[in-house]
């Protein structure tokens, strides 16, 4: 009877035990997946989920705010998970907010991390739906790496191939490196090239100079880009151009007029042909001369006669005047 007793109590004391160890992990259970605290829902709609499982955490800024409670295939190219998210996170989260999908270390579970978004946005509310970010899949990753080291393989094979032709001397690059005379010339060639670049960067300083001269105003040129030396110079050329037709009309006359004398007409053929006309215009000089001569000697008479000798001094004083002034 105290057997059966005692056997009762270590039942007694085993069903206690079981349920407390029950309710702790219900507990503990529920707590990590926020089961009994005040929560809202959120989601996100990803094209692959990379792994990501329910029940898996939820991270903002780094700070576990909640679980995965549903993942949901609407297609082949849109899966859309619910989120449970703690109530006083839920009033930092803005509608701007980028929920991605990334390891919980190297090795460790899928979790969703919610990223803020940047600038000013209304608060989420309970059943929204954030904006997402799909990043590139380790598989995606590897199959990138195996496609960049087929390429690099390919690319040392034929690095190699070029360096054994360069070293055997083929080809331009193996000419260049392995003849000597070809070096001597090339670097002839550019000493040449160098001391030609020195003297066009001369020659170009000494064009600007030259420039830079003829802008100025105390020189032909600079004179001849002021306006108004322009407009003068414009006036002078116009008034050649009208006196050239002047020009040419007085000569078209004298040639007119050289013609006539060559062809017998006009007075000036009359006088050097006719020898009559001739001997008297040359009487009638000598004869003019004569008076004048005569003319002269009378003046000089008068002067110095008693009558007019007053009259004469009186304009020699007169004009001696004149020059003092």
């Amino acid at each position: 009877m105290e057997k059966s007793n005692s056997q009762k109590i270590q039942l007694g004391i085993f069903v206690i035990i079981g349920t407390l160890v029950f309710l702790a992990a219900i507990y503990f259970i529920g707590n990590k997946q926020n089961m009994f605290g005040n929560t809202s829902h959120l989601k996100a709609v990803f094209v692959n989920v990379n792994g990501l499982q329910p029940g898996n955490n939820v991270r903002y800024a780094g700070i576990d705010i909640g679980t995965v409670k549903e993942i949901e295939m609407i297609n082949d190219t849109t899966i859309s998970v619910h989120m449970i998210i703690d109530n006083k996170i839920m009033e930092h989260i803005k509608k701007n907010a980028i929920a991605t999908i990334s390891s919980d270390g190297l090795v460790g579970n899928m979790i969703i991390n919610i990223i803020p978004g940047k600038g000013a946005a209304e608060k989420v509310e309970n059943g929204d739906t954030i904006q997402s970010y799909s990043r590139i899949g380790t598989d995606a990753m590897l199959e990138t790496l195996n496609v960049t080291n087929e390429n690099a393989a390919m690319l040392t094979a034929d690095l190699l191939k070029i360096t054994q032709e360069i070293t055997q001397g083929n080809g331009t690059v193996g000419l260049l490196i392995r003849d000597t005379l070809m070096a001597q010339d090339l670097k002839a060639t550019m000493s040449y090239l160098r001391q030609t670049s020195k003297g066009t960067s001369e020659s170009v300083a000494n064009l600007n100079k030259l420039i830079t001269d003829l802008n100025r105003k105390d020189n032909v040129i600079g004179t001849l880009n002021d306006t108004v030396v322009a407009n003068r110079m414009k006036k002078i050329i116009i008034n050649l151009e009208k006196s050239s037709t002047e020009i040419d009309k007085v000569v078209t006359n004298l040639n007119a007029t050289i013609t006539n004398v060559k062809e017998g007409k006009g007075v000036i053929n009359y006088l050097s042909n006719d020898p009559k006309l001739v001997k008297q215009i040359d009487s009638t000089i000598t004869n003019i001369n004569k008076a004048s001569i005569k003319l002269n000697e009378d003046l000089e008479a008068l002067k110095h006669n008693f009558l007019f000798r007053g009259y004469f001094k009186k304009q020699a004083k007169e004009k001696a005047k004149n020059k003092t002034k």
